[in-house]
């Protein structure tokens, strides 16, 4: 680390109405750093680097930007003082070209020569390479979060932060966005990486900075903490005070070293003992089925789920398992081949302010949308005050008011609130993509643990995650889509990935 303080903020306090969303929150970033910032969903990250970007005012607490108070009223402020930030939900314009996009959010002149010409120059310094002329929407996930980190850099930033920026990537873009990072810090910036994966944490980070329940409550070097350790100080633990565990880390000298719990394995997803075990409780045979864009994405597939089976399935952005998982969900109508379904369907997708939620309805009435957009299902059903708050406590979804607008969620409640209406009623078939994506650990287990109990009474569960890590951990057996063409793979880390990129 070359020193200096790139970005503090002292203390921050925020309330949204009846939420406090931070109470107590600081945090100190060195330039030339790489500096994770932990805690589960709703503990505050996501509003504190708002903060620091200038999309939210704070109630109490102080800011500095390399070294001189801060008081922002807009991202343009904190972009011109060289803060840059890459959201979890893209800001991209789709209709729009690389170039265009870039000249987007600048000093108010709109020179699209000028923004290719420095497009081209950032990819031959940092390797983060773009089309200038290519259009946002064509890119896949990992190339429109190049385009947001290109456009960061574009506009001077010197210290970036990027909220969750792996959950849509391959294992080797993950690689290849770390390495940038890495470059990035040692070359004097300052990175601020939110993020759910302990492992990624500790192996990236310089220092890690904890926060529960909107305060800090552990500042540590990533040398001298275990996932288990983090994991402690994100959640508290009974039996060690008030604070929990985090109130030891917080305390503790950097580079302090102390006995951590031993991690334990989970089991292996499905129930193979499952008396119906062999039954098909769906299946495709020659499936073929056109992206939006009418290509075709998915050709000639054939694939089984049984009961009590957990199906995992693999593959980069734009290799078709999207599409299959909804045809599988019955929400899209294959061009040819054969699909048989049962009736009684869950579907968790990704986005689930895009696909899964009314953002301005309230939770009770996102409850009622069970099976919207499956045809021949009605679009409402009816879910009593009573059922709504079960369904809510009995998922962790907080605040679990039935009232509350969609909106008023974190991005990982939102994602909780999906899980409750759709594993509601034991479905005989769940078809869920990426359904962890930004939750954290505790919840990511609660999912797994759903998934594996609907498995053991009898459910076919299918799944996508971009983690091949949980794929393995989860699924009783792995599947690889490749170009549209889906292969099975030993139920090992490196056939899978190898088997992503296309070498079978």
């Amino acid at each position: 680390m070359s020193g200096g303080v790139a970005l503090e903020l002292c203390h921050i306090a925020k309330r949204f109405g009846d939420l406090e969303a931070l109470a107590d929150a600081s945090l100190r970033v060195l330039r030339g750093s790489v500096h994770a910032l932990l805690g589960e969903n709703g503990a505050g990250k996501t509003t504190l680097m708002r903060v620091a970007f200038g999309m939210v005012p704070p109630d109490a607490g102080k800011m500095f930007i390399d070294g001189s108070p801060a008081r922002l009223s807009s991202p343009r402020q904190a972009i011109r003082l060289g803060i840059g930030m890459v959201h979890q939900r893209f800001t991209i314009v789709g209709a729009m070209s690389v170039a265009e996009n870039v000249a987007l959010g600048g000093n108010g002149s709109f020179r699209l020569a000028d923004a290719a010409d420095r497009v081209r120059s950032i990819g031959s310094e940092t390797g983060l390479v773009l089309q200038p002329e290519a259009l946002a929407s064509t890119l896949p996930a990992s190339g429109q979060q190049r385009l947001e980190i290109v456009k960061a850099l574009a506009h001077g930033a010197r210290t970036l932060i990027l909220d969750e920026p792996t959950g849509v990537l391959a294992p080797a873009e993950v690689e290849d966005l770390m390495r940038f990072l890495r470059s990035y810090a040692d070359g004097g910036g300052a990175v601020v990486l939110i993020t759910h994966k302990l492992r990624e944490a500790i192996g990236i980070a310089d220092e890690v900075t904890v926060l529960r329940a909107g305060r800090t409550v552990a500042v540590v070097s990533s040398t001298a903490v275990t996932e288990s350790m983090l994991a402690q100080a994100m959640m508290g633990s009974p039996g060690t005070g008030a604070e929990g565990y985090g109130a030891q880390l917080a305390d503790a000298p950097i580079g302090a070293e102390w006995a951590a719990p031993q991690r334990q394995s989970a089991p292996a997803g499905g129930d193979s003992r499952h008396p119906n075990y062999a039954t098909v409780i769906a299946r495709t045979h020659n499936l073929r089925i056109a992206s939006e864009a009418g290509l075709v994405s998915v050709r000639e597939v054939s694939v089984t789920i049984r009961v009590g089976e957990i199906l995992g399935i693999a593959g980069v952005e734009g290799a078709g398992y999207r599409e299959l998982l909804r045809a599988l969900a019955g929400i899209a109508d294959p061009q040819g081949g054969l699909l048989e379904l049962p009736d009684r369907i869950a579907f968790i997708p990704e986005l689930s302010q895009r696909e899964g939620l009314v953002m301005e309805m309230s939770l009770l009435e996102n409850l009622a949308l069970k099976g919207a957009g499956v045809s021949g299902k009605p679009p409402l059903r009816r879910v009593s005050i009573a059922a709504a708050r079960q369904q809510l406590e009995g998922f962790s979804v907080r605040p679990a008011s039935p009232w509350a607008a969609a909106w008023t969620l974190s991005g990982g409640n939102q994602q909780k609130l999906v899980l409750a209406r759709e594993l509601w009623g034991e479905p005989d078939l769940i078809v869920a993509e990426n359904p962890t994506r930004g939750l954290d650990i505790m919840a990511t287990a609660a999912v797994h643990g759903h998934l594996r109990a609907a498995a053991s009474r009898g459910a076919g569960v299918v799944f996508h995650s971009v983690d091949v890590d949980e794929l393995l951990t989860l699924a009783s057996r792995v599947v690889v889509m490749f170009a549209g063409t889906l292969a099975e793979v030993p139920h090992d880390r490196a056939a899978v990935g190898v088997a992503m990129l296309g070498i079978v």
